[in-house]
């Protein structure tokens, strides 16, 4: 059964200080390990003068590929809470550098795993994140009597209409979650009194953004 995941769709940057030292957080969107490499070389050469850059990636729909590197620090104190705080959210398809820049005054075991988890959680607030639910698009064959009760339904329901064709009669392509199917071609039958003609044309995932209807494959 599918489920809704979260991905980040747009990266950003945070940052915090502790002690002098400074942390910064970079994030970004990736699907492979390959991916995740090149970001992480990307970001040892921009901050090639810095003390630590301490990493942390999730890949896949549900998690299942993650890494992450304390880059020279205290075992565990680095990495693994960076990649605590991104399976707490429950984001996947993310890799975050943490580039620490060291400010004289040693921090301890406790303040390392604050300050790299706190400046992860400061840069996810400058990131974009999205919730992508499981759908299908439904095509609804309807006559012009019938398109006025479906297109009430839909939006009662606020079911996304991503196409409408008018000729001979209504075609009207609707993004349905999968949990919202069955009620809706049940819904649909009864209002036309079975005479509305329904088909499922594919199965994607989508989210919203801004109003706007974002469509995303399987993974």
């Amino acid at each position: 059964m599918r489920k809704a995941y979260k991905i980040l769709y747009r990266e950003g940057t945070g940052e915090l200080i502790e002690k002098k030292s400074r942390f910064i957080a970079s994030f970004r969107p990736v699907k492979t390990e390959e991916e995740a490499q090149a970001f992480i070389e990307e970001m040892r050469k921009k901050y090639w003068d810095a003390s630590h850059n301490c990493y942390a990636w999730v890949l896949g729909e549900n998690g299942e590929g993650k890494r992450c590197s304390d880059d020279g620090e205290p075992s565990q104190t680095a990495g693994k809470p960076m990649l605590d705080v991104l399976e707490g959210e429950g984001i996947v398809n993310i890799c975050v550098v943490v580039t620490r820049y060291f400010g004289g005054t040693l921090l301890g075991t406790g303040g390392l795993v604050r300050a790299y988890s706190g400046a992860v959680k400061e840069g996810l607030k400058a990131c974009t994140v999205l919730t992508l639910v499981p759908a299908k698009k439904l095509l609804i064959d309807t006559d012009y009597n019938g398109s006025g009760k479906i297109q009430y339904l839909l939006s009662r329901q606020n079911i996304a209409i991503l196409n409408s064709d008018y000729t001979e009669r209504v075609i009207f392509t609707a993004l349905v979650p999968d949990e919202e199917m069955l009620k809706l071609q049940a819904d649909i039958t009864e209002a036309t009194g079975g005479k509305a003609k329904l088909e499922v044309s594919g199965c994607v995932y989508y989210s919203m953004l801004e109003k706007e209807v974002l469509l995303f494959p399987e993974l």
